[in-house]
């Protein structure tokens, strides 16, 4: 029989397996047996595209991250260049929530996040940040940004104070306020879009 003139197996076709895989699972989508069953091939041709199960979270890592759109740390002002960079962040994550768990038990070395960090440190450093400082400001941002797509992945409103409107009536006064807003979404974005200018607000070094 004549060879197919494409190869059954591509280091891309499995991440992206394993990623429809945690979208599905969660963390225990990312495993060599799960996504060999998915492709319907033996665990072991998998190791001729992918070395171990660290590679291919890594690889996995770069699909989600291949939606950061970091030139905004390049081509903007500093605090633009963050207010957009965020954005991007968060809306390429929202789209796979499952995978931040298993992302943040890993260790990152995937090179398209790596020179996604290098805009974030050069446009840092232009604005007067010292090598110290950078780790530390790109984890608070980083925080705040995972820790708002797992809040959009939960509820829609974590609290509810019916009932209670006597005991605590100025947080109930705040609760009644989200009928007027997305049934779908009345905190997450707002609340992102809120802490993501006041920590912008706070993106310069203080002055000595």
């Amino acid at each position: 029989m004549p060879r197919p003139t494409q190869p059954k197996l591509s280091r891309d076709a499995i991440a992206r397996a394993a990623l429809a895989l945690v979208d599905r699972d969660g963390s225990e989508g990312a495993s060599i047996r799960r996504v060999a069953d998915r492709l319907k091939v033996h665990p072991t041709s998998l190791y001729n595209h992918v070395p171990n199960l660290a590679a291919l979270v890594e690889d996995v890592r770069a699909l989600v991250s291949s939606r950061i759109d970091s030139s905004f740390l390049r081509d903007r002002e500093w605090e633009e260049g963050l207010l957009l960079w965020a954005r991007s962040y968060r809306d390429a994550f929202r789209r796979h929530p499952r995978t931040i768990p298993l992302l943040m038990s890993h260790r990152s070395s995937a090179p398209l996040l790596m020179s996604q960090y290098e805009d974030f440190a050069v446009a840092a450093e232009g604005v007067g940040w010292t090598s110290e400082d950078i780790l530390p400001l790109l984890t608070a941002f980083e925080s705040f940004i995972l820790g708002s797509v797992l809040d959009m992945s939960g509820p829609a409103v974590m609290f509810d104070p019916t009932g209670q409107e006597a005991a605590v009536p100025r947080f109930a006064a705040a609760y009644a306020t989200l009928s007027a807003h997305d049934p779908v979404d009345p905190v997450a974005t707002r609340a992102f879009e809120l802490g993501l200018s006041l920590l912008i607000a706070g993106a310069r070094p203080r002055a000595a």
